[in-house]
């Protein structure tokens, strides 16, 4: 997938957020620590520092979602990351955001960790942050 496709299929995931450019991509792709797993229904892009695994993004069409392609997609992520020797995974989502909430619970993250108005968004006020982790 190319950083153009990422950024369009971001966009159209996160319609209240500002989506990522396909440069935010494509520097993010540049590293050696990034990986990505999916296909052209959804994507999740996540890294692995020091044992650290960060899911920095997880992003599925619309026309997808709600047909356990997350939950495909989360499963990738964490093989991924404990292939290249992540021993904790953790993330950021925005507190409004309850359907990726229940995902990340669901697959044994707990909160360890909140960022006030973290998120901006494009109508009403700034959202929390919530930091969810677990071990792999």
């Amino acid at each position: 997938m190319t950083p153009e496709h990422l950024a369009g299929l971001h966009q159209r995931a996160f319609t209240n957020a500002r989506p990522w450019s396909a440069a935010e991509f494509a520097a993010l792709l540049s590293s050696p620590h990034c990986f990505l797993e999916g296909d052209s229904k959804g994507f999740a892009l996540g890294r692995v520092i020091a044992g650290e695994a960060e899911l920095l993004t997880l992003a599925v069409d619309p026309n997808f979602q709600r047909s356990g392609r997350g939950h495909a997609l989360l499963q990738a992520y964490h093989k991924t990351a404990q292939e290249r020797s992540g021993t904790t995974a953790f993330l950021e989502v925005a507190a409004d955001n309850r359907p990726a909430i229940s995902l990340y619970l669901s697959n044994g993250y707990t909160e360890t960790g909140r960022r006030k108005s973290y998120y901006t968004r494009q109508t009403g006020p700034a959202v929390d942050a919530l930091i969810l982790s677990r071990d792999l």
